[in-house]
């Protein structure tokens, strides 16, 4: 790679910008937050100053509109990530868009089309698929220490049910627990298994005090082999987000399958032959080595690892669950 760094343009100053992905860009030595934008520009000033970031704007389009930005982040809420992503790519910049990529299917596919046709790049911004573990994860599994995969559990949630302005609890807006939080266990059975799955079964809690968006939601996903992934996911429960694979001979336990920062936090177990062994993971910043990945692509025109089909895919099965979760029943894929 060229010691060139990638400018980074804000779209938004949502939380998870100011303190995960904005930090995070800080740590590249690829990468530069070198401007952020916001409707309300003194809001895009103050943001700016507090995180060291160059240029604040007072509207998305000044931000598209200038030639030195390379790449857009995008964390609007998930109403507007179609509409920005498009407008993005029209500008010629380069994107990373908040997960989950859009709001159906059908509206992917089209976010995926317009960044083809423009020639840019999209990528999806699930931060712990970059994490060298995952890897390691693959590399236990493939070496069949723990035999055959009979099945993956998967669980994240918090509670945070007492703000009910949370963007998170506007279903018009793309709310609730499954668009949230629950795509991550499914990106995560579809990674680790390699394939996609044939049926879903969703039961969830719609509460009319947070807009009827789904405040749990337990899963089951069907894939070839008769192999499954049992999940829940919720933002009205205590805080948890753990993985576990189950095989024929053994098992790999990840206590903090999504969230990682504090020493240790990254680190999983292995259980096969009567013995447990806890397996030490690099501790790294997974939202630097996620926007490095994007970067080299740009620059360097090594393949995404994930590719915006594979967030088409994510939505298809994100579709189904959701109607599976309001018709109480099977949806086949």
């Amino acid at each position: 790679m060229t010691n060139k760094k990638l400018k980074w343009g804000i779209l938004g100053c949502a939380s998870i910008a100011k303190r995960a992905v904005i930090p995070g860009l800080h740590q590249s030595e690829w990468n530069e937050a070198a401007a952020i934008a916001s409707r309300n520009e003194d809001n895009a000033k103050r943001t700016a100053e507090e995180l060291n970031i160059g240029q604040a704007y007072g509207s998305y389009e000044a931000l598209l509109e200038d030639d030195s930005i390379d790449v857009v982040y995008i964390p609007l809420p998930n109403h507007l990530h179609k509409e920005w992503t498009i407008r993005a790519a029209e500008a010629g910049k380069h994107i990373l868009c908040e997960k989950p990529l859009a709001l159906t299917e059908k509206e992917a596919a089209e976010m995926a089309e317009a960044c083809a046709k423009a020639g840019v790049l999209l990528s999806e911004a699930f931060m712990y698929r970059y994490h060298p573990r995952y890897d390691m994860i693959q590399e236990v599994i493939a070496s069949g220490e723990i035999g055959e995969i009979r099945g993956i559990r998967s669980a994240f949630t918090f509670n945070g049910a007492g703000n009910k302005t949370n963007v998170r609890y506007r279903k018009d807006w793309g709310g609730g627990s499954i668009y949230d939080i629950g795509c991550y266990p499914i990106t995560a059975a579809r990674l680790l298994l390699g394939k996609e799955p044939e049926a879903v079964t969703v039961q969830a809690f719609f509460s009319e005090e947070h807009g009827d968006v789904d405040m749990m939601a337990s899963g089951l996903l069907e894939f070839e082999g008769n192999v499954s992934l049992q999940f829940d996911c919720g933002m009205w429960a205590a805080f948890r987000n753990p993985l576990e694979v189950v095989g024929t001979d053994g098992i790999i336990e990840v206590p903090s399958a999504f969230v990682t920062g504090e020493p240790g936090s990254a680190n999983f177990f292995v259980s096969a032959k009567g013995e447990r062994r806890e397996v030490e993971a690099p501790n790294v910043n997974q939202y630097t080595l996620q926007a490095d990945h994007l970067s080299q692509a740009i620059v360097n025109g090594t393949p995404l690892k994930f590719a915006p089909s594979d967030a088409v895919s994510n939505m298809r099965i994100i579709d189904a669950c959701l109607q599976s979760a309001r018709e109480r029943a099977r949806v086949t894929l």
